[in-house]
């Protein structure tokens, strides 16, 4: 399903901002992908912006209507997106792990990230616009991200751009499916085995200063769990705690 409408761009700021407005005018096919060979404003989580060079990476967005899921379990098609782009990945290198919420690192850097935007109705969710910048070929990173790396980086080897976008469409049609049939144990398990720093005593920082704990998992509404040194278990929303 996921890939099998694909809509080429040749510039825009923001691929998620272009489906948004084709979703204005009609319903689009579920699985239907827009991607910018340039993105020129592309965003993150937050106000974070994302560096793209032109016609080097993948920067796209999926639609999807995934109104079987209840809100309260709206963290789960986090997971299954961000495991699409693990699965694809783990095909190609090794040291592959999800930083929570959703970027997905390469050792200890950021090499994808992940922005979903959901529209909410009668307390499910009725549109989703899942964006995704995966970094490929870029050799030269120019912003002030503080570690960005690309596939070709860490393989040495260039990779075929549409080649990529097929295979990444199908590991993450692959696990939207298997959301789609109620796999909620399955996706939560693999999402917890690949978390970044999973069980490591690392140092982190929260409204309370910094301190040293250790990632235990996430909750069911998508809550960081990091244990501290003293046996407490603290939960984050996002943006609530930094890695150091």
């Amino acid at each position: 399903m996921i890939g099998i409408n694909v809509h080429y761009i040749t510039e825009t700021d923001s691929s998620n901002n272009y489906a948004a407005k084709q979703l204005l005018t009609k319903r689009l096919p579920e699985g239907s992908v827009f991607i910018a060979y340039s993105q020129i404003d592309g965003r993150g989580q937050a106000s974070n912006k994302w560096e793209s060079e032109p016609n080097k990476n993948l920067t796209f967005s999926i639609i999807v209507y995934p109104e079987f899921l209840e809100i309260s379990r709206q963290f789960e098609l986090s997971k299954t997106i961000s495991l699409g782009v693990s699965d694809f990945l783990k095909e190609l290198t090794d040291k592959v792990a999800i930083k929570w919420p959703n970027d997905i690192y390469l050792g200890n850097r950021k090499v994808a990230g992940i922005l979903i935007e959901n529209s909410i109705r009668v307390n499910k969710i009725s549109t989703c616009i899942v964006g995704i910048g995966l970094n490929i070929n870029q050799q030269v990173f120019v912003s002030d991200a503080p570690n960005p790396v690309s596939l070709s980086q860490v393989t040495g080897k260039v990779y075929d751009l549409e080649d990529s976008l097929d295979r990444l469409c199908l590991k993450i049609d692959a696990r939207y499916m298997r959301l789609m049939g109620g796999a909620f144990r399955e996706i939560d398990e693999d999402y917890a085995g690949i978390l970044y720093q999973l069980g490591i005593w690392a140092p982190y920082s929260d409204e309370n200063g910094d301190f040293d704990g250790r990632i235990l998992g996430v909750d069911q509404i998508g809550r960081l769990r990091i244990e501290t040194r003293s046996g407490k278990v603290n939960k984050y929303q996002f943006k609530e705690v930094a890695f150091l």
